[in-house]
């Protein structure tokens, strides 16, 4: 039987990685991963430098930067500040590693729903970002050194527009020709705990809808015609993972309590995960459809990792902003 469609659902290439350790172990040719941690910010760097370690992680090959800071849901402004210059400091040297210049015209484009709040985040770091490219156009010789050009917009979604996010985006990639795009959108994780504490980075583009299951045009450089850098945070994990992921900790908890964990759980714990999620997903059936779960506190969250990704794109694509105080930039 082909349990395919039953894989548990995550954006995240460090998800990917770890569900592929489970099966594969550790060592996946082509697959390369580095990891620091410094003051409760961890960060994760995998390469997929093979279409056959891609396919094993399900994920595109290119490069991916993982941010975890499992407590910056706290509202610690000291942390948030630190992270928006950590993230600064990554992107501008992610920039560096691909060839973009800081002559290079940037195109921000902020992916989701402004009426629905877990999905966004793309809308609201658009309206804190640092846009230039008017006063290049219209005043060249007024713009102090240390800024580059950057634009800004917000499509909308299929269901506001009636038109897909990549037709406008490459409308617009067309009429301004930015040699850079760099895309926001909301993800799913297979996480709770990573949940609005994650921010990833990745050279492979990005599928406007993929977080909620959906199936839409992707913006990437074959589709638009010049490189996109897809920035991620996951707002919203499926009910059914949820579920799945309870199953596995209560195992977990009988297991160093009792050695009869086989007649309490039963069959469950013999259950593959793509088959117990498959009989999770058949329970919830009834319901209509697979529940999107927030946190009750995404309204803050929400703006809070939004203000930081805008701080973090200021300071990294203006040399004149100060990554030190980046906060002061935006508006």
């Amino acid at each position: 039987m082909d349990l395919s469609a039953y894989s548990v659902r995550t954006d995240l290439a460090l998800e990917a990685k770890e569900m592929a350790a489970n099966e594969l172990g550790d060592n996946i040719p082509g697959l390369e991963s580095e990891t620091d941690e410094h003051e409760g910010i961890r960060i994760t760097k995998i390469k997929v430098a093979s279409p056959e370690a891609g396919q094993a992680i399900g994920k595109l090959p290119g490069q991916y930067i993982t941010i975890e800071v499992p407590k910056l849901r706290e509202n610690d402004s000291d942390l948030q500040n630190r992270v928006t210059t950590k993230l600064a400091q990554e992107f501008a040297a992610f920039l560096q590693e691909i060839g973009v210049t800081k002559e290079h015209k940037v195109l921000i484009i902020g992916l989701g729903n402004w009426n629905v709040t877990p999905d966004s985040l793309g809308p609201l770091v658009v309206e804190n970002c640092l846009v230039t490219r008017h006063y290049f156009e219209l005043i060249p010789d007024q713009v102090s050194p240390g800024y580059r050009q950057v634009s800004a917009v917000a499509p909308g979604v299929l269901g506001i527009t009636g038109i897909e996010s990549s037709e406008i985006v490459k409308g617009i990639v067309e009429m301004t020709k930015p040699d850079l795009v760099i895309a926001i959108d909301a993800l799913a994780s297979r996480s709770l705990e990573r949940v609005n504490t994650t921010i990833q980075i990745a050279d492979t583009g990005i599928h406007p809808g993929s977080g909620i299951g959906n199936k839409r045009k992707g913006l990437t450089e074959e589709i638009l015609g010049v490189p996109v850098i897809a920035i991620g945070v996951p707002t919203v994990v499926y009910a059914s993972t949820i579920v799945n992921n309870s199953i596995d900790l209560m195992a977990s908890h009988f297991h160093r309590l009792t050695d009869q964990t086989g007649q309490i759980l039963g069959m469950l714990d013999q259950l593959q995960e793509q088959e117990r999620l498959q009989l999770v997903k058949e329970v919830l059936a009834p319901l209509g459809h697979d529940l999107l779960v927030t946190p009750k506190e995404i309204d803050q969250f929400i703006e809070d990792i939004a203000h930081i990704i805008a701080s973090g794109l200021n300071a990294a694509l203006h040399e004149a902003v100060d990554m030190e105080n980046v906060s002061a930039y935006t508006h």
